[in-house]
């Protein structure tokens, strides 16, 4: 079955092709691999999708996105080549870079952020159980920033996260007071979460965060193999783009 385009009318885009993976662009909006929900329903996934533009039914993603998440997504085509991703992402030798357009101009051009991530756990005002906050007993979480162009309130910065929590670089950038634009859990309001869950995107909701979906793009991706340096980028979308330059006159 062929799934359907997201908002944007995008699908996934092939950047690298390879004897042992894929490289593809995954729109926002996109889960990267199957969810079951609501029954029988279900968002559309990357994988899904490329298995049946390729007919490879071992295609398999050794990292994932969130779904409101654009940008650089690998899959393994074999199971030998889904063990050597394995091991690479376990030793670190996967270097990821994002793109984001953040709330606020920092007083810094480049930060090295290292501050524990955990659940914040409910009560105190939080109502969403998955929120990430830095927390002393949280789990080791380090990310290095660098703002690369302040517009009319708002920054367009680089993160490299050093290691690979739950939400590490929403949870980061919100302890830096710098929110992600259109961000729904760890943006100025605090229950635009719940009501999404409630209402779906509206556009109400969209004027008011920004955008329809948090401006978080993986740009690029650097890792050995066969000997090589395997270097991957991938522009900023076009829906970021839009508001990025929108800024511009105001």
């Amino acid at each position: 079955m062929e799934a359907e385009p997201g908002p944007s009318g995008t699908r996934p885009r092939l950047i690298l092709e390879h004897p042992d993976f894929y490289a593809l662009h995954k729109p926002a909006l996109w889960l990267t691999h199957p969810v079951q929900s609501h029954g029988s329903s279900r968002a559309p996934d990357v994988v899904s999708y490329w298995q049946a533009q390729t007919g490879e039914p071992g295609l398999g993603p050794p990292h994932r996105l969130d779904r409101e998440t654009s940008g650089l997504l690998l899959l393994s085509r074999d199971p030998e080549s889904a063990r050597r991703f394995f091991v690479l992402f376990k030793q670190h030798l996967v270097s990821k870079t994002y793109q984001a357009i953040v709330r606020g101009e920092p007083a810094w051009n480049e930060r090295e952020l290292d501050a524990p991530l955990g659940e914040l756990g409910l009560g105190g005002g939080n109502r969403i159980i998955m929120r990430q906050a830095v927390v002393p007993d949280g789990r080791p979480a380090a990310t290095a920033f660098r703002v690369l162009e302040r517009r009319a309130g708002h920054s367009l910065i680089e993160a490299r996260p050093r290691t690979g929590r739950l939400h590490q670089i929403r949870a980061h950038l919100y302890h830096l007071g710098l929110p992600l634009v259109g961000d729904k859990i760890y943006g100025p309001e605090r229950d635009a979460f719940l009501e999404f869950r409630e209402t779906g995107q509206t556009p109400e909701l969209t004027r008011r965060l920004g955008m329809a979906r948090q401006a978080l793009h993986a740009a690029s991706l650097h890792f050995p193999w066969d000997g090589a340096q395997v270097r991957l980028r991938d522009p900023l979308p076009a829906d970021m783009q839009a508001f990025w330059d929108g800024l511009a006159g105001a």
